[in-house]
């Protein structure tokens, strides 16, 4: 088809939560996040056949979740890939049918490295990451109009049509790379607009509370990762967590006050380039997640991601579970200086992987607009 690139390549990086986990999903409501150098990668090539294929070695054996209400069985079709790359196929192609863009066939293949290559998954939000690189892709192969805040409103969209809760501070961090200050927008209020909006109409709206801030990392800033060996189910434990809200308002909104406290004091510790200050306030970000786990009865640290933690602060490591918790990742901000090779052995010896990443910033060369051509 005339006008369509033969191959177009696009990535996304993975990401981690550092701190202001489950407050983030109320609207307005901060998050510090960091994307990391794994990427999922989404290649689109044109289809000269009548049909179009998804290709994906990592995710050709995915299984289907389920589970029973009552006698219903009921597919959960949060934790598949394949939800997430259909709806992001489905919203960008309405962006461009909007634009009067003809629409073609086309395969797709995914490569993701956000997970082992036996399978594991590390927690690094390849969900979010299959989205944005899959909206980045038919962005670039639609020629659409898109520069990053109109891909992140995109891939949102799509992502939260299949997870239907969470911040989406996760498709932020893929977007705009590096460290940022996420406040998550109202997704109610999206959601109604979408009934009466038209997507450039949408996209060109500023989103209620939506607020997404750079941050510069102190230099004596060490990032240290440890996987516990465990899978965690974000959408499963936001779910308990908003039972808990529904039971016990006051409490729950006092943990809602002090977390955004917490994760404010930090981005005055990011703007201030003090280390000691960014600590101080993990720490405080932990203390109140493991208050909100043992009110709620909600598993959120559990005894490896607890070792994890003792073993950082014997470094002189700040450390706190990062995401929603019961299993996944922990991580660890400590001096450059420490002596991390030696912490590192200690988490192995208690059967916690480190995982060697680092933090990805776009370059200049992602910082870009695409143009109708």
């Amino acid at each position: 088809m005339k006008g369509f690139f033969i191959l177009i390549t696009e990535k996304a990086p993975g990401k981690l939560y550092i701190a202001g986990e489950y407050a983030v999903v109320e609207n307005g409501f901060p998050a510090i996040l960091v994307a990391l150098n794994q990427f999922v990668t989404c290649k689109i090539e044109h289809s000269n056949a009548e049909v179009g294929r998804i290709i994906s070695h990592q995710y050709q054996d995915n299984s289907l979740l389920w589970r029973r209400q009552g006698d219903q069985m009921v597919i959960d079709k949060r934790d598949n890939p394949f939800s997430y790359i259909l709806s992001a196929i489905s919203v960008t192609e309405e962006y461009a049918r909007s634009l009067n863009q003809p629409l073609a066939i086309y395969d797709i293949t995914i490569d993701s490295q956000l997970d082992s290559a036996s399978g594991k998954k590390y927690g690094l939000g390849s969900s979010a990451a299959v989205t944005v690189a899959t909206v980045k892709a038919l962005c670039h192969f639609y020629h659409l109009p898109v520069n990053l805040d109109r891909i992140f409103k995109l891939a949102a969209i799509a992502h939260f049509s299949v997870q239907g809760n969470g911040s989406l501070g996760d498709v932020a961090a893929s977007v705009y790379g590096g460290w940022i200050a996420y406040h998550s927008f109202d997704r109610q209020w999206l959601a109604e607009q979408r009934h009466y909006l038209d997507l450039p109409t949408l996209l060109n709206l500023p989103w209620p509370d939506l607020k997404v801030e750079k941050l510069t990392a102190p230099d004596d800033l060490a990032l240290v990762i440890g996987w516990t060996g465990k899978p965690a189910s974000t959408s499963q434990l936001v779910d308990r967590i908003s039972l808990f809200k529904a039971q016990r308002q006051s409490e729950y909104r006092e943990f809602l006050t002090k977390s955004r406290q917490c994760i404010q004091a930090m981005v005055e510790g990011f703007h201030a380039g003090s280390l000691s200050m960014i600590q101080a306030e993990i720490r405080h970000n932990r203390a109140l997640l493991q208050q909100l786990g043992q009110r709620s009865g909600v598993q959120i640290e559990t005894p490896t991601l607890l070792q994890l933690c003792e073993i950082a602060e014997g470094f002189g490591g700040a450390a706190k579970t990062s995401g929603a918790g019961g299993g996944d990742c922990g991580i660890a901000v400590i001096d450059r200086q420490a002596d991390l090779q030696s912490m590192i052995a200690q988490w192995t010896k208690a059967s916690i992987e480190h995982l060697p990443l680092q933090v990805h910033y776009l370059d200049s060369a992602h910082q870009y607009t695409i143009k109708l051509k």
